[in-house]
């Protein structure tokens, strides 16, 4: 498993590895781990082996190094998995192109479309150039959306099938609302019955944070936001003077709580290949409205479990939110669907199917 995402660093592409090494280790399977440094030295009783690494904005890229090729070589893997491969992914998939090694890579991360975010628009086609030229390093390449395995399919990436991301529907749970910890949350959070809008997420260019700041000036209604990153101050410059609430970093049974405490969630991002918090909130029970592009246009049902906007439509997105607060009916049997529509969407089997797709690529280890 060559990552280019890592603890102590969460988000989609860790949580996701995080998950399928679960699951190896339930079925039995061995497995390392190659990522940027620092990391922990192993995860869930497999090795972890970090490589030299640089800080961008908050995202730490791993540097190609010999540490990544002996760590392959010595562990004679039947199958590499390069999750969101770019760098180190890069490396790993060449060299196991040489040495007979069968491989499946990941596109978990829109990177051209990051680099217009990050301010490198002149970056975006070369950006497109090295994402075909990596995947075609692969024997096969998962996209989790619809629209990702198009974008691929139009930047001629070939031997492409869809692999989606499960969701914790146990831990993410309407239950949580009613807890003492949500109970708690909401008081504190909603003292006047204020319907509570959401956002949860990394704060970062890319998720276009500072759009959600009309909401924070909608009567009868409450902005909190759930995470960290780089475009942390900036959103609190933008929120300045209104009564939004910046909870910060939570994850586990807090986070969980937090989702389940909130009245509408919204998303603001237009890269994104999946969206992992929209289903956590919609296993939340929560009603969702998100962009209507990339990774969300598979799973927000329009006028069922949520509304689907136009991007950087602020007249939409308030429009859409204001609809959802006013009606405590309308959230309620959004949340209601939203919650059914994710019940199947487990990690077992999804990873089940992913160990599928590694039989499908492995092949004896062939030393050129």
């Amino acid at each position: 498993m060559v990552t280019e995402s890592f603890l102590p660093s969460l988000n989609g592409v860790t949580t996701s590895v995080l998950r399928v090494l679960d699951h190896l280790r339930a079925g039995g399977h061995e497995a390392i781990v190659v990522c940027p440094g620092p990391a922990p030295r192993e995860y869930a009783g497999f090795p972890v082996h970090p490589v030299p690494a640089l800080d961008y904005r908050g995202f730490r890229a791993a540097v190609p190094s010999r540490r990544l090729t002996k760590a392959v070589l010595d562990f004679q893997p039947d199958v590499l998995h390069a999750a969101a491969p770019f760098g180190i992914g890069a490396q790993a998939l060449a060299l196991a192109r040489r040495q007979g090694i069968g491989s499946v890579a990941v596109f978990q991360t829109d990177v051209a479309r990051y680099t217009r975010s990050y301010g490198l628009s002149l970056t975006h086609h070369a950006a497109w150039r090295w994402i075909r030229h990596v995947h075609g390093l692969a024997d096969l390449t998962l996209a989790p959306s619809r629209a990702s395995l198009d974008d691929l399919a139009a930047a001629g990436v070939e031997r492409t099938m869809w692999w989606g991301r499960g969701v914790d529907s146990a831990l993410y749970h309407p239950r949580w609302r009613t807890s003492t910890a949500g109970r708690e949350l909401r008081e504190r959070l909603s003292p006047h019955g204020e319907a509570l809008i959401g956002y949860v997420g990394r704060l970062a260019p890319e998720k276009n944070v500072t759009e959600l700041a009309p909401l924070a000036r909608m009567r009868g209604a409450r902005l909190v936001v759930v995470g960290d990153g780089p475009d942390r101050l900036a959103l609190e410059r933008t929120l300045h003077g209104t009564d939004a609430v910046l909870l910060g970093r939570m994850e586990g049974n807090e986070l969980a709580a937090a989702y389940a405490a909130l009245d509408v969630f919204v998303h603001t991002g237009t890269s994104e290949t999946f969206g992992q918090t929209l289903q956590e909130a919609m296993a939340s029970g929560l009603p969702v409205v998100a962009p209507a592009v990339g990774g969300p246009l598979d799973l927000v049902q329009a006028g069922e479990t949520g509304y689907l906007v136009a991007p950087h439509d602020a007249t939409a997105l308030y429009g859409a939110v204001r609809t959802l607060v006013q009606d405590r009916g309308m959230r309620a049997r959004m949340g209601e669907a939203g919650r059914r529509a994710i019940l199947p969407r487990s990690w077992h089997a999804l990873c089940e199917q992913l160990v599928d797709y590694y039989e499908g690529v492995a092949r004896p280890l062939t030393v050129r």
